[in-house]
């Protein structure tokens, strides 16, 4: 039998400091530039107050408008340029570890299932919305 909720963990390694990869995470104005898994889908809108219990929101759209939703939760613990956690609306916790190399740094994410879709297409998604963000990082100038 499966646990309930297991976690699961997705990283990147983007070639840039950790000022850059910092405000381009946390950002709303390039949130919205990277923060969706394929080129089908988009991020019309961000809102974000990056502190503990601050409150985020972030839109993700269809393109071809069929569907969207609403991306939410509240900031437990931030330690900049270093660690966020967060509480998603449906109580799911995220914890992002972000760790500087020399001229790199891994971004780390590790969640908690959600129970619905499969693990696999849940750490698929997440990656590929990763590999946006480290896209999106390295293509900024």
């Amino acid at each position: 039998m499966k646990s309930k909720n297991p976690t699961i963990t997705v990283q990147t390694t983007v070639k840039a400091d950790i000022n850059k990869v910092w405000d381009l995470w946390t950002k709303p104005e390039h949130i919205k530039n990277w923060n969706f898994a394929t080129d089908e889908w988009c991020c019309p809108k961000a809102e974000n107050d990056l502190k503990p219990n601050g409150k985020f929101s972030w839109r993700m759209v269809a393109k071809d408008g069929s569907m969207g939703f609403d991306f939410t939760g509240d900031y437990e613990k931030i330690i900049e340029k270093e660690l966020i956690t967060y509480k998603m609306s449906d109580g799911r916790i995220v914890k992002i570890d972000f760790s500087e190399n020399g001229n790199e740094v891994t971004v780390s994410e590790t969640f908690d299932a959600e129970g619905t879709n499969s693990d696999e297409q849940q750490r698929a998604g997440w990656q590929a919305i990763l590999g946006n963000f480290k896209k999106y990082v390295e293509s900024e100038k």
